[in-house]
């Protein structure tokens, strides 16, 4: 029999980062994963990327991570240009107007996780379980009984669900869920462009949906997310590598150059979802098992990984009981504000942007430019994209 003070079921990168910030607390910690546990990063990319704030930064810092992912392949990005296809509209910011290094990190997903496994395994606190499966889970006033597939219980006095945006946690435990499709499917891939990036983040708005250029390592190569409607990412995805090319340079507007796709294309549908309950007794939602939001603003990491600061700092405080109720609740109240504003932000943008109809058209190339040229405004436009 295990016994821990915390168990967390699912082993990304949100999970791993809860773990690590309570087991260098003295907190014991056990993650499950039913997932091998990530090899060491390749020379190519890896398909899914986030931009990572400086808040995330400095999360990924105090924990020690930070050192390993850059030792790794991270790509800071100093300025973004943002754009709307249909009108005059445009924004560009970059650090130097901050006053800052640089505005945040390209960062691979797997190269996150790889980075925290490392450093967990340095943790006489933390126990990682990968390609573990649990079969049960239950419940008392007091603690959580986890009984995994091989028969070996493990009892916590709190269970977190870091297990995604499926997670079979929140099912079992009947926690309400608010769900809207955005009928849109994220296409992801690595492009090499004859210009280079000088490590801008560039995104255009389509009429079809957002397509996004991050910069990567390489001073040509972008990762690139392309929000579109399910008939077009379709025929995308059947267009040969030539016609590709073609597509997304001609929907870049041919900011770099020439593209030459150096990837497999993968695509997989986007919706919103936002859990309505985020805690049942001693069982605590986290990151996408919590929420999961559009992508046209890169925020889905970082909102996980604020979820994450939040748990830690809350769960490391406690003076009284272990994870008690008042603690629990203060997570919960605290970090679905924070979520429901984000998630009708993304809104809202994606419906604004979306169609070529001429009144959105004409309030989208306003406000881009009003927002350009008025510097107070600006200003707090940059500070909110970078999560300052």
């Amino acid at each position: 029999m295990k016994q821990a003070q915390v168990c967390i079921v699912g082993g990304g990168s949100v999970g791993l980062t809860l773990a690590l910030g309570l087991a260098k607390a003295g907190i014991s910690v056990v993650v499950l994963d039913a997932a091998p546990k990530q090899t060491p990063p390749t020379d190519e990319y890896g398909m899914r990327v986030s931009a990572l704030s400086i808040a995330s930064q400095t999360l990924l810092e105090q924990l020690n991570v930070w050192p390993h992912i850059v030792a790794l392949r991270a790509s800071a990005y100093t300025h973004m240009d943002v754009r709307d296809a249909d009108s005059f509209g445009k924004i560009a910011f970059n650090s130097e107007q901050l006053e800052l290094d640089h505005l945040g990190h390209i960062v691979e997903n797997d190269i996150i996780c790889y980075a925290l496994i490392k450093e967990l395994e340095q943790q006489p606190n933390a126990t990682l379980m990968f390609d573990t499966c649990y079969q049960q889970i239950h419940q008392s006033e007091s603690d959580v009984f986890v009984t995994l597939k091989s028969g070996e219980p493990i009892i916590a006095k709190l269970l977190v669900a870091a297990d995604g945006a499926n997670s079979a946690i929140r099912k079992q435990f009947n926690m309400a869920l608010s769900f809207k499709d955005y009928d849109h499917h994220a296409l992801v891939a690595t492009v090499k462009t004859q210009e280079p990036h000088a490590n801008t983040a560039r995104q255009v708005f389509l009429p079809s949906g957002p397509l996004a250029f991050l910069p990567l390592s390489d001073a040509n190569t972008h990762s690139i997310v392309w929000s579109t409607n399910p008939t077009h990412c379709e025929e995308l995805l059947a267009m040969d590598d030539n016609q590709f090319n073609k597509a997304i340079m001609a929907a870049i507007d041919g900011q770099c150059g020439l593209c030459e796709v150096q990837s497999v294309r993968a695509a997989f549908p986007l919706k919103m979802r936002y859990a309505q309950q985020w805690v049942a007794g001693k069982v605590v939602l986290i990151g996408d098992a919590a929420h999961t939001i559009h992508p046209l603003a890169g925020l889905g990491m970082n909102l996980g990984l604020k979820d994450a600061a939040y748990l830690i700092e809350l769960l490391t405080s406690d003076n009284k009981e272990f994870a008690s109720t008042r603690t629990l609740r203060d997570y919960e109240r605290t970090r679905k504000l924070d979520a429901q504003k984000h998630i009708a932000m993304m809104y809202s943008l994606k419906e604004l942007f979306a169609g070529a109809n001429p009144i959105k058209k004409l309030i989208r190339g306003v406000g881009l430019s009003m927002v350009d040229n008025l510097g107070p405004i600006k200003h707090l436009f940059a500070k909110e994209a970078i999560g300052k």
